[in-house]
């Protein structure tokens, strides 16, 4: 029985454990205060190209969209974000707990574009209550999409423009950013990022990591920012196990080797579906795999691996996605293969 529900069902990667173990008994400072930390900071901005940068690391991808989100927004604003975006869908409602909406737009394959942005803020402005409305403080999207699928260069520097010409923040989602920086077919990389965007952040949780996200903003952009992780609870005392974590995949290259990993796998399993007759709901290059199954196909994939079912059709067949991670081995790739 084979298991693709998720990308981060491994615990992490091998050499993270071992900077574990060799760190394990040392005692350092707290609170991301500690030589790792602070060295992981370095490695991150020299990654992205961006000395300036202020880099925070916090304890996972839920916690890290409501606190950037929180302290970026003001009281009266909200989020602008794709109805089918994380933040929209499956967080529990902690945007909206921290007093912030999230105000949706429709998605195509999972992007919202530049033009939608524009749209919807000539006509919120356009409206003369606009006054009693919540206002549109920010731009969310994520990198990769909640359907795998990929933002160009041009999409995002037209994103980045709108948004400038609004005064709206920009934030990029990158709980799985590897596996979208990864993916042959993505022509942004994180200097891009650091470049166009006022805070995305590294995904550590679904790229190799035990836990923890690094977020990168610009310098000065939240006053006390690091109170603010804390009040949100974010923070974590044994700092220094987030700091070893991000020197360890800012290493060699090791973010982006494990991550291209878990997008090769995928895109096999992906053509070895399309081979043998299934139909793929979104042809996404990263390392989530959308396919439809009649209820013969589903009942049988049952037999061979567990998987996430997304969303039933109109016609009672089901959408479903299987994740590789940077741990998928090939053999069990092939395995699945074999039984389908």
């Amino acid at each position: 029985m084979q298991h693709f529900d998720s990308d981060y069902m491994e615990g992490m990667h091998p050499r993270i454990l071992e900077a574990f173990e060799r760190t394990n008994m040392q005692k350092t400072t707290g609170y991301g205060l500690d030589e790792y930390s602070v060295a992981a900071r370095e490695a991150v901005r020299r990654a992205c190209s961006a000395p300036d940068a202020e880099v925070h690391f916090l304890v996972g991808g839920t916690q890290t969209n409501a606190t950037v989100i929180k302290a970026l927004l003001r009281p009266h604003e909200g989020v602008i974000a794709a109805a089918t975006g994380h933040i929209a869908v499956h967080e529990s409602g902690a945007i909206e707990a921290s007093g912030h909406k999230v105000l949706t737009l429709d998605h195509l394959c999972g992007k919202i574009s530049a033009e939608q942005v524009e749209q919807y803020m000539q006509q919120f402005y356009a409206d003369e209550s606009f006054e009693h409305m919540v206002f549109p403080g920010m731009v969310y999207v994520s990198l990769p999409t909640e359907y795998g699928t990929l933002y160009t260069l041009a999409e995002l520097e037209a994103l980045a423009e709108v948004c400038h010409k609004w005064k709206l923040h920009l934030f990029v989602d990158g709980a799985r950013l590897g596996y979208g920086l990864a993916a042959r077919e993505c022509d942004i990389t994180l200097a891009d990022l650091a470049r166009l965007c006022d805070a995305f952040y590294i995904g550590g949780t679904k790229c190799g990591a035990m836990f923890g996200e690094a977020v990168v903003m610009r310098k000065g952009l939240v006053p006390h920012f690091f109170t603010i992780i804390k009040q949100q609870g974010a923070l974590l005392a044994k700092g220094r196990m987030l700091g070893v974590q991000f020197l360890t995949l800012m290493s060699d290259g090791l973010y982006l080797d494990i991550a291209r990993h878990a997008v090769v796998e995928a895109q096999r399993l992906k053509r070895a579906f399309v081979e043998r007759g299934y139909e793929l709901y979104f042809n996404s290059p990263t390392n989530q795999v959308f396919v439809v199954l009649d209820s013969i196909q589903e009942e049988r994939l049952r037999l061979a691996t567990s998987f996430t079912e997304w969303e039933r059709l109109d016609d009672g067949r089901l959408v479903v996605r299987l994740a590789t991670s940077w741990a998928t081995r090939p053999e069990d790739i092939d395995e699945l293969i074999a039984s389908l």
